[in-house]
Order: structure tokens, then sequence, then C-alpha cells
């Protein structure tokens, strides 16, 4: 194969190189935490420019199938998690649909008076109480997602009295009152210390940041903060257009 292959049809030399690791890694020639060949094996092997090489290893890594380490060489990275952005499913059912096992930990479930902000965002009244739950959900005891919920009393009044251990959040409240709508806004940030503490995490690693804010008929409730380590999760979704012009997603 040459660089200055001359049918225009032909796909991107770089889509070429992604092709063939791809095929490697699908067939399970190359596995999790396998060192895929150098940059200039692949030059060698396949008779393309190193540039055209470099920018496949490059994109690879972006998409997360390879993980690229200083002075050892490029692997095949561990397949991450995805998660439905535009859906509420219970993370139990998800990772248990993959054959992972479903654990949490419940670090805290508690009535308190709610910040004005927190206030504001759910039309409640400043220091009004709300009840509030962090809980990290975790995948073959691995930290997968850490969920910080405000929750209104008044949609689920016996919220305290749950054991979250033995049902998620999600599908208690869920079984109270259909949601009405939603709304998601997402970010990759560096997460406070005490977010990286409990996922397990360095101080270098971004995560993705998923906030929900739900509604039952008139009222707000619930607004809450999803953490999931970079390296570990994806966020996705698949919506249809209710008609031309706009989206729904409820």
């Amino acid at each position: 194969m040459r660089d200055n292959a001359t049918n225009s049809q032909a796909r991107p030399l770089y889509q070429q190189v992604k092709e063939y690791i791809l095929e490697k890694i699908n067939s399970g020639m190359l596995q999790t935490g396998m060192q895929i060949e150098s940059e200039a094996e692949l030059v060698s092997a396949l008779g393309f420019s190193r540039m055209t090489v470099n920018r496949a290893l490059r994109e690879l890594t972006a998409e997360g199938r390879l993980t690229r380490i200083q002075g050892r060489g490029t692997f095949v990275a561990e397949k991450k998690v995805q998660s439905s952005l535009l859906e509420i499913h219970a993370i139990d059912k998800e990772i248990r649909a993959r054959g992972g096992t479903y654990s949490c930990t419940v670090h805290l479930l508690q009535e308190e008076k709610a910040k004005p902000s927190i206030a504001a965002s759910m039309g409640l009244a400043p220091y009004s109480q709300v009840f509030h739950s962090i809980i990290v959900h975790k995948d073959n005891d691995v930290p997968i997602q850490l969920g910080c919920r405000y929750i209104n009393p008044q949609v689920a009044p016996h919220f305290l009295e749950q054991d979250f251990t033995k049902c998620t959040v999600s599908d208690y409240l869920l079984s109270l009152a259909p949601v009405s709508a939603v709304e998601h806004v997402v970010e990759a940030l560096i997460p406070d210390s005490w977010i990286r503490d409990l996922l397990g995490i360095n101080g270098s690693e971004p995560c993705l940041a998923l906030y929900r804010k739900t509604w039952v008929d008139d009222k707000i409730a619930t607004h809450s903060s999803f953490y999931y380590p970079g390296s570990r999760y994806t966020l996705g979704g698949k919506f249809v257009p209710s008609s031309v012009g706009s989206i729904g997603i409820i």
C-alpha cells in the first residue's frame, strides 16, 4: 500500500490504519491491556507514512479504543461503559445487562436545609427542607458513578426510610410517579477532591458530569449531579425529532 494512492474513491489512509487495528481488537487477536505494534512496525507492515499512522493512533486514543503511555507504548484500552444520556435508567440494570456485578455505597442520606442556589433551582423557598443523598455505584467493585441528589420531600416523603443498597434511587422515585419532564446538561471537568476520593481517581483524571432536573407534573422533583470517571464511562443518546425544527426528549 502507498500513501500516494490514486484511487480517489478509496477510504482515507488513516482510516484504513484504524480499521486494521480495530479488526484485530474486535476479532480478539488484541485484547484489553495488550500492547499493539509500534508506529515504526505499523509503517513497515502497511506501507503508509508515519504521519498517517500517527493520526490513526491519535484518533483511536481520543475515541477511547487505545491508551498511549509515554515511554512504554500503545495499549488496547478497557472498553468504557456507555450510559443513556436522554433516558433515565437504573444503573444497576445497566451493569447487570452487560454481565457486570453491581454494588453501591451510600455515603450520605439525610434531610437538610436547601442552600439558596439549590432552593432556587428547585423552585423552593431558601432553607426549606430537602432530602440529600450521595451514593457511589460500582461495577465489579470499581466506582463508575457518583450520584449526588436533592429530592423534593413533597414528591417522595418516605425517601429517607429506603434501603438504597437494595433498590436504586431511580427505581424508587420512578415507582412513585412518572417523570413528566427532564433537563440534562453535560460537561467535562476535574472534580472536587471529595468526589475524586469517593471515585478512587487521581487529580489529573477528568470526569463527565451530568446535571439533571426532573419534574413530576408541575413540581421539580429532583436536582441531581452525576460524576463519571472519564477513563471508565461514556455517555450517549439517541433521539428522534418530535416535529420539524424541534427535538423531544420526553
